[in-house]
């Protein structure tokens, strides 16, 4: 890291005080502290406008009228990190608690790097697989030598629980996806900032994802399944995140995991609900910019995000 680099730190939120208050004190407790942190309330109503009130002086608040879901969150702070001068921002999921030196740990291997990830681990220590980056399909000698020598290992994608970006590489590709709303936002934002770029998992930069159950993504969704589909429609047929061989190799993913949800789930007529509305959802049209998104949410800044 360049001396005197700026980093902000962003967190989305949803009714979620008591979460939401550790994760604020492990933040702002960090033995190198984010220059500035950022807090965007999705219009919580279960007492979070008064705690980040109470804790006004040390957060910049970003407040929106309607709940926007992580991606929306996101794609606000990630905006407002810019504004604030981030040269590199710090993402983090409200149920998320860094240890100590876990900023620390990706500020001392991010020289040269789009992006670096936590690991991220369950409340009993465990990895948790929810978070897990997806390892770099084909990385060569050299960019895996390179990251071995920092403790790394090289990837593609990363989930928005801990992750560490370049500022720079944010304004030349664009802000996370509004539209998403939830699932894959992260997944499309991190592969786009990542394609030809160097991204690295750091094992030494810690987090506890403070999930309710332990489990990956296949675990029986719901309604929220519609969400899945749809997004995973979107960013095969319309971000710039894959290219055509890896759309390929992780449609076919895809397609394995949805398969697994059918299989483990309890309720497959709201599966099937959901799958075929969110196919109609993704092929109909793609997301609505961000700036309409955002600006019906009562962030007009969202007029300059791409």
């Amino acid at each position: 890291m360049t001396a005197g680099e700026r980093v902000v730190a962003v967190i989305v939120t949803y009714n979620r005080r008591g979460l939401l208050e550790e994760a604020l004190t492990a933040v702002t407790g960090q033995t190198r502290r984010p220059d500035v942190t950022v807090v965007v309330d999705n219009a919580s109503t279960d007492g979070t406008r008064e705690l980040l009130a109470a804790r006004a002086a040390e957060l910049e608040k970003v407040a929106l009228e309607h709940n926007t879901g992580g991606a929306g969150g996101f794609a606000a702070g990630v905006a407002r990190a810019l504004e604030l001068g981030a040269d590199r921002i710090w993402l983090l999921d409200d149920d998320t608690v860094p240890e100590p030196g876990a900023l620390a740990a990706l500020l001392r291997v991010c020289d040269g790097a789009a992006l670096v990830a936590s690991r991220v681990v369950w409340t009993d220590g465990r990895a948790h697989p929810m978070n897990t980056p997806r390892p770099k399909p084909g990385a060569s000698r050299a960019e895996q030598a390179a990251a071995q020598a920092l403790g790394c290992v090289p990837i593609r994608s990363a989930s928005f629980v801990s992750v560490l970006v370049d500022a720079a590489v944010v304004r030349e590709r664009g802000l996370p996806i509004a539209d998403y709303f939830l699932w894959n936002d992260d997944f499309e934002f991190t592969t786009r900032i990542l394609r030809g770029r160097r991204g690295l998992l750091c094992p030494d930069s810690v987090v506890v994802h403070k999930t309710r159950t332990f489990g990956s993504t296949d675990a029986d969704p719901g309604e929220r399944f519609f969400y899945e589909v749809r997004n995973k429609v979107w960013l095969f047929t319309r971000s710039g995140g894959l290219a055509p061989a890896e759309r390929v190799v992780y449609g076919g993913s895809t397609v394995r995991r949805w398969a697994k949800t059918f299989v483990r789930s309890s309720d497959r007529a709201t599966l099937r609900r959901g799958l075929a509305r969110g196919l109609a959802a993704g092929l109909r049209g793609g997301p609505r910019p961000n700036a309409e998104v955002l600006n019906r949410a009562g962030f007009p800044a969202a007029r300059r995000a791409r």
